[in-house]
């Protein structure tokens, strides 16, 4: 997935179920979204986090 498709399904996520989303890279490199609460991987992979809460 594309970085620009990423952040607009994880946008779309984030504002849908009113949590943060956060977009890593996966092991094979790809990029991939999770909600923040449920991630439990490598904090270095995080790319971006979209908050609906933020200013």
């Amino acid at each position: 997935m594309s970085f620009p498709d990423a952040y607009a399904f994880a946008f779309s996520l984030a504002a849908t179920l009113m949590v943060a989303i956060v977009i890593f890279r996966a092991g094979d490199g790809t990029l991939s979204v999770s909600p923040a609460s449920e991630y439990d991987g490598d904090v270095s992979e995080i790319i971006h986090e979209v908050d609906p809460f933020a200013p």
